[in-house]
């Protein structure tokens, strides 16, 4: 599986950004998003059942983030609305072919990764 990530920038708090992750190669199970700041662990952003289509949403990002998946290309987009200083990071998309779900919050249970992408957010 190849994951293709894009959307990065800089914008000022209050702003929104939209990433996307282009996905090809093997069905996968589960398409995530995580985020790293300097410094900090890798963390869970949000994440979609790529059949279901079900989401899932960490508590700092839930209500101004929406992950969807495209209904006609193998993409998987994250909306960011609402940006924060504190959601400036580099934004990973990863995917796995086997994942179950209590397994989608930790980074190290997938094999696939995109590059990252660095989103900048301004106060």
């Amino acid at each position: 599986v190849q994951l293709q990530a894009s959307g990065g920038g800089s914008v000022q708090a209050g702003g929104s950004l939209r990433l996307s992750c282009a996905a090809s190669g093997h069905t996968v199970r589960y398409v995530t998003w995580f985020r790293q700041a300097p410094g900090e662990e890798r963390e869970f952003v949000a994440a979609i059942n790529w059949s279901s289509r079900i989401t899932y949403y960490s508590d700092s990002v839930k209500g101004r983030f929406t992950i969807s998946r495209a209904s006609d290309k193998n993409t998987v987009y994250l909306q960011m609305n609402s940006l924060k200083p504190e959601d400036t990071a580099v934004y990973y998309c990863a995917a796995d072919s086997s994942i179950i779900l209590s397994s989608i919050w930790q980074w190290f249970h997938y094999d696939y990764w995109g590059q990252g992408t660095q989103v900048t957010v301004s106060s």
